[in-house]
């Protein structure tokens, strides 16, 4: 279990978690990221921004 950086709730993480992997927050909608799994650290996904192939 952690906890959303926006608003705060639980996030319940999979036993099959992997650092890298997306999730949203039931609370807010927002879209996470794992960024480490011992300790636990989840954060914002970052947005996809478009390259426009340069």
């Amino acid at each position: 279990m952690s906890e959303c950086p926006v608003c705060g709730a639980d996030v319940e993480l999979t036993s099959d978690a992997v650092v890298g992997e997306l999730l949203s927050c039931e609370d807010c909608g927002t879209e996470l990221e794992i960024l480490n799994l011992d300790p636990v650290e989840i954060g914002e996904a970052p947005s996809a921004e478009e390259d426009w192939g340069q």
